[in-house]
């Protein structure tokens, strides 16, 4: 990530619709995003993250693919990802994961990436699925959301 990515990140992070499905429950400043630009190693090895920003052909930033909870005794990382809705349905996303897939295996040497999907995010699923994970498991009300609580299915991909 570059400081130019804050505006962009500082929009994503503060979407309270995108909340439920991780731990945010409160926005975050400018000066706390520039502060975690600036402080952040971009190591995957010492932060246990790995934040990949998605980019069209002409350098504008449309998103964020993350590597997350690395687990490096076991080979494995948690994927999120998001896309800006004016460029989502356009393949991006794909293209996003099975680059990153490539990247974990060659380069991190990681085995397994999961990701764990709000039940009724279609679209999120049909991407894993697209994507080659497989589902396999479902966490029985992991997440509490203005509507109550919900289930997550667990996509898994052994890369």
């Amino acid at each position: 990530m570059e400081p130019e990515d804050l505006d962009l990140m500082y929009l994503i992070e503060n979407d309270t619709e995108l909340w439920p499905n991780g731990q945010t429950t409160v926005p975050f400043s400018y000066y706390t995003l520039k502060k975690y630009l600036a402080e952040n190693s971009h190591d995957i090895y010492q932060d246990r993250q790995l934040r990949l920003v998605i980019e069209l052909a002409d350098g504008i930033s449309v998103g964020f693919v993350d590597l997350q909870h690395y687990e490096p005794r076991h080979h494995r990382a948690e994927v999120g990802i998001v896309v800006v809705p004016e460029q989502q349905r356009k393949g991006l996303a794909t293209e996003a994961l099975h680059l990153l897939s490539g990247y974990a295996s060659t380069h991190l040497g990681i085995h397994q990436l999961y990701a764990l999907v709000p039940e009724d995010n279609a679209a999120s699923i049909a991407l894993f699925q697209k994507c080659g994970y497989e589902k396999t498991a479902t966490l029985k009300d992991w997440l509490v959301t203005p509507a109550g609580w919900q289930s997550v299915m667990v996509f898994q991909l052994v890369v």
